[in-house]
């Protein structure tokens, strides 16, 4: 089928993660392209509708994977989006590079027309979850002491793509936000229903994070932008085999910041108090499911909304966290985000789908 529009050929993109920050938010940039059929790949599946339908499966398993995965003769392009949670950096590595592994082997044989295969990656490439790394990190960075899943995916993407006619791709965004449920990372959420709960008890907006990373220089990542740079690295020549860092092009501190998100949520920013929210916040469910009730909004369960250790995580971070995005913008990518708009317009569509009051 022709688009008749620009004579471009039809494209269909396979989804892996569909329900995650990135992939939600990639199938929705996607629909909104004419040009592009959709297929979303999770566990979960999902509702078809359009130009979108879904696949339930369970791409830890190499029999399911096959046969779920191995019709999709039409695919040209494949974004990979998929993650498993696991409790250390060493365990991380078998499921993550599994699903990558099952996932193209049922594919890339039957796709005759696969044009693409692009990764989702993070910096942890650049051992930024280990402890203070080199700032701005590069694409060109030198690899740290393994385990790390990203780099082993990579290398099997780069392996795979040996003699072959397609092309992959590898991008680097920061802490990703959006809106998302039941997702283990999941900064924008976290603040949200931390600040929802605090209103809801009176007390003001604390910082919970370490001392040093109030005042630490970071960056952010909208999923949306994200989006828009995934399908751009997938589809310029000029981006084949190569890695990209995405970021919003911004830099800010908590300490700046913080203050404007309390004012958002009508709280006072009262001085940081270190505590584990994955501690803190266990007891939590009975006024969430109150406020639920109180509030009329959309029956989430507290867990599906939690994403605790994510926040831990990050507001652990009290050293610099940020790469060079100049890589993207000499290759042709030029889409910014102000972050302090980012999360108020996220915060916003949380209140419009009723996640928060």
């Amino acid at each position: 089928m022709i688009n008749t529009k620009d004579s471009a050929p039809r494209k269909t993109a396979l989804v892996i993660g569909a329900n995650g920050v990135i992939g939600r938010n990639l199938i929705d940039y996607l629909i909104t392209l004419s040009d592009w059929d959709i297929i979303g790949v999770s566990r979960r599946g999902g509702e078809s509708s359009g130009r979108v339908r879904y696949i339930a499966a369970d791409l830890l398993n190499p029999l399911d994977s096959r046969e779920k995965l191995s019709g999709l003769t039409e695919v040209t392009h494949i974004f990979y989006a998929a993650y498993q949670d696991r409790p250390t950096w060493a365990e991380l590595v078998p499921p993550n590079l599994a699903m990558l592994v099952n996932t193209v082997e049922a594919v890339e044989p039957v796709a005759t027309k696969l044009r693409h295969i692009s990764l989702m990656q993070g910096y942890k490439v650049y051992g930024a979850h280990l402890g203070p790394f080199k700032t701005p990190a590069r694409e060109s960075d030198a690899d740290h002491m393994p385990p790390e899943f990203n780099i082993d995916q990579q290398k099997f993407l780069e392996n795979r793509q040996q003699g072959k006619s397609w092309t992959w791709s590898a991008l680097r965004p920061s802490v990703v936000c959006g809106f998302a449920l039941g997702n283990p990372m999941n900064l924008a959420m976290v603040i949200a229903v931390y600040a929802s709960m605090s209103k809801e008890l009176g007390i003001p907006l604390r910082f919970p994070g370490k001392p040093g990373a109030y005042h630490s220089l970071l960056e952010m990542t909208d999923a949306g932008l994200l989006a828009k740079a995934t399908v751009w690295a997938a589809t310029d020549e000029r981006c084949a085999n190569q890695a990209f860092n995405i970021t919003n092009g911004d830099l800010f501190r908590w300490s700046e910041l913080w203050p404007k998100i309390a004012a958002y949520f009508e709280l006072e920013a009262a001085p940081p108090l270190p505590m584990s929210l994955d501690v803190v916040m266990q007891d939590k469910e009975a006024l969430w499911d109150a406020m639920v009730e109180k509030y009329g909004l959309e029956n989430n369960s507290y867990s599906s909304v939690s994403s605790w250790r994510f926040g831990d995580f990050v507001f652990s971070w009290d050293y610099d966290f940020f790469a060079d995005g100049t890589k993207a913008r000499r290759a042709g990518f030029h889409e910014f985000v102000d972050t302090e708009s980012m999360f108020l317009s996220i915060f916003e569509d949380f209140r419009r789908r009723k996640v928060i009051p």
